[in-house]
């Protein structure tokens, strides 16, 4: 079993940034994808960016490549996203998520099975 808690949520204005963090406690995360989703009010639940423990590669959605870094440390079951040049659309509930089984880094969210309990982002104009 996997416990995931994320932290580092605020409300910064546009052209901030926010540093999230996800820890992971229970089983050692390191053969597992993450993954960071996020869901505005009355929205569907999104992809962000992914990391896959199988070939290292780290995927992004279009609308945060160039901004947005994710990074791991998969010894200490620490994941973090560095948000850079935010914008008033990127103003979601923000999840992490883990799973064994993804593949690729997979951007559906329904599979992933490992999820933390969100943490709020808002950005202002």
């Amino acid at each position: 079993q996997v416990q995931l808690v994320e932290s580092g949520g605020g409300l910064v204005q546009a052209g901030d940034s926010l540093r999230l963090s996800c820890t992971g406690t229970g089983r050692i995360f390191s053969r597992y994808d993450m993954a960071w989703f996020r869901q505005a009010p009355g929205q569907e639940r999104k992809f962000v960016a992914s990391s896959s423990w199988s070939n290292g590669n780290t995927y992004y959605a279009d609308s945060v490549k160039g901004r947005f870094t994710l990074s791991r440390n998969s010894a200490k079951n620490v994941a973090w996203l560095q948000m850079n040049n935010l914008k008033p659309n990127d103003t979601a509930i923000y999840y992490c998520s883990a799973d064994s089984a993804v593949q690729d880094g997979s951007p559906e969210w329904t599979e992933y099975s490992y999820w933390g309990q969100g943490t709020q982002v808002t950005v202002s104009s």
